[in-house]
């Protein structure tokens, strides 16, 4: 009896460990490899929960255009570019959400190109789909491999003049890929500084310290308390890794639930969105002035 209850202590024990672990809402979720997290997050419930079906997005798309370049896995990528003013050295990297190159994205792009005035480049890592309804977007982001994603922002970073100074920008997997793109990927060089600046919104942070080590550049997180998959836990521990790496990090948090900036979002908070935008703006000002 005695050897059955000391059994029966060690087998929860093991089970609430593996639980807190394994589950994506726990406070170990900058424990798993921040290029897949967001997929991983796709197999929770509460992540879905999260992500309503979208509204009709209405806007009108006027000053961009669709390109093709070539990846370093023998591949061609699609982005949407717009450029305001004849600067071709100052180019922002931005990566959609989990629902894709849509015309939201599509509209942010031109939005920020004639507030900066730099070249912005909408990457597609999608591969041309798009997703309308929740359980669209689940299969898309599940279907991505990381290897063709780093592959597509290899490309994006090869494809303009080698003189030219970059900063990254996404929303949700994108703001995860934001991070992951001012990581100095290859083809760039670890020491290479040509990347200026990242912003993410709501999407899973980089906290692993060796790859920390390859950022040369600022980074602004915007986060919401209620999400529950990028939680206020997530967001202290990446400040807490960002202090110990010694790279420069600011964070503004939200009370506001997960993808609140997306007008197409029915829990869209739009005062939040506005002043996340004028956060986002400034910063990015700053970073492409020192260059």
């Amino acid at each position: 009896m005695k050897n059955f209850a000391i059994f029966l202590i060690l087998f929860c024990c093991y089970s609430i460990t593996a639980y807190s672990q394994h589950s994506c809402c726990s406070a170990n979720a900058t424990a798993y490899n921040a290029q897949t997290a967001m997929q991983t997050f796709a197999s929770d419930p509460l992540f879905v929960k999260q992500h309503l079906d979208p509204l009709p997005f209405k806007g009108e798309l006027t000053g961009g255009q669709m390109i093709s370049f070539a990846c370093p896995d023998g591949k061609n990528a699609n982005a949407y570019v717009v450029a305001h003013g004849k600067d071709s050295s100052k180019i922002l990297l931005m990566f959609h959400e989990w629902w894709g190159l849509n015309d939201y994205i599509k509209q942010e792009a031109e939005r920020i190109s004639k507030e900066l005035g730099v070249i912005v480049v909408a990457v597609d890592l999608y591969d041309g789909q798009i997703a309308a309804v929740a359980d669209d977007a689940l299969k898309l982001i599940k279907a991505l491999k990381p290897e063709r994603a780093m592959s597509i922002i290899g490309g994006a970073y090869t494809h303009f003049p080698a003189k030219a100074h970059y900063a990254t920008i996404g929303w949700c997997m994108g703001g995860s890929w934001s991070m992951q793109a001012a990581l100095n990927p290859e083809p760039l060089h670890k020491d290479d500084k040509r990347i200026v600046g990242c912003v993410l919104y709501y999407g899973m942070p980089e906290t692993d310290q060796a790859k920390l080590e390859r950022l040369h550049c600022p980074v602004l997180g915007i986060f919401g308390t209620q999400d529950q998959n990028i939680s206020p836990k997530v967001v202290t521990d990446f400040q807490a890794a960002m202090k110990t790496a010694k790279k420069k990090v600011t964070v503004y948090n939200y009370d506001a639930v997960h993808g609140f900036a997306n007008p197409s979002n029915p829990k869209f908070n739009k005062e939040a969105t506005e002043d996340a935008m004028k956060h986002t703006l400034a910063f990015l000002k700053k970073c492409f002035a020192a260059k």
